[in-house]
């Protein structure tokens, strides 16, 4: 993992700080079929060293997300899918914030899609867009804004997109684009970057929501989005080196969200 004389100052913390000047991050996710996702987006964000943490999921899932997660303050859906209806109160909930992170796990039927690309579209605060996030406008609505974007190569697909035509669309739009495989590219404005190493354990159900809320963290601490994406790929794939020494491919994203604290640190 190189070291990045930026990583180490975006990291570094002023003694007098109080809560929340390091970092204010919050997830909006998951539906009545899934509950881990979201929680995986918190726990990754909160192994990046936030000071406080909302999360946002169906109603169904409340108790689930207290039972994993201490630090957070718990926000429900008005049922067990996100509506129109949830849309004002997310949008005054994360408009103070230091970054959002919206989309894992939210089925993609209807309100659901309708709800999640209103919130987006008057979103102030820098956003990392996973999954039903990834939609054909969503280079659209949030060209001009602060936005990290997760796809894979099927989400790529469902945006409309080949890998060829991503230094472009983050260049005229302004997003960073983290293309999610073997090997992670993420583009940006400002140029391009592999990301190689990892092993097939990542392949696990869950990785992708831990990558997307990392990032999160990391810009919420500062961090630019393009640097917030490229160190929260290369923690990703050295935490799967880590753990196949140890457990093979038998490693949850639980096991690689425990590894994020200390490989942060090896810089």
């Amino acid at each position: 993992m190189r070291h990045n004389p930026e990583y180490d100052l975006a990291m570094q913390r002023d003694a007098k700080s109080h809560k929340g000047d390091n970092g204010k991050v919050a997830v909006v996710g998951g539906s009545r079929f899934i509950h881990g996702a979201p929680i995986f987006n918190a726990l990754a964000a909160e192994a990046s060293g936030i000071d406080t943490l909302s999360l946002c999921l169906p109603k169904c899932h409340e108790e689930a997300a207290k039972g994993w997660i201490l630090n957070a303050f718990i926000h429900p859906f008005q049922g067990d899918h996100l509506s129109d209806a949830d849309t004002e109160p997310i949008l005054e909930l994360i408009a103070p914030l230091d970054c959002v992170v919206m989309g894992s796990g939210i089925a993609r039927t209807g309100e659901r899609v309708h709800a999640l690309e209103d919130i987006i579209a008057s979103c102030t605060c820098p956003m990392v867009l996973d999954a039903t996030a990834l939609q054909g406008n969503t280079i659209e609505i949030v060209s001009g804004k602060t936005a990290v974007l997760t796809p894979h190569l099927g989400e790529l697909e469902r945006m409309g997109y080949t890998m060829d035509d991503l230094p472009d669309v983050a260049r005229d739009s302004g997003a960073v684009i983290v293309l999610k495989s073997y090997e992670d590219h993420v583009f940006a404005p400002e140029g391009t970057e592999k990301i190689r190493g990892g092993n097939a354990g990542l392949t696990v159900g869950g990785t992708g929501d831990a990558l997307a809320g990392l990032i999160a963290g990391l810009i919420a601490q500062h961090m630019s989005p393009f640097e917030a994406a490229c160190t929260a790929c290369r923690v990703m794939k050295k935490a799967g080196g880590n753990l196949e020494k140890t457990k093979g491919y038998a490693y949850t994203t639980v096991d690689v969200i425990h590894e994020i604290p200390a490989l942060l640190r090896m810089q």
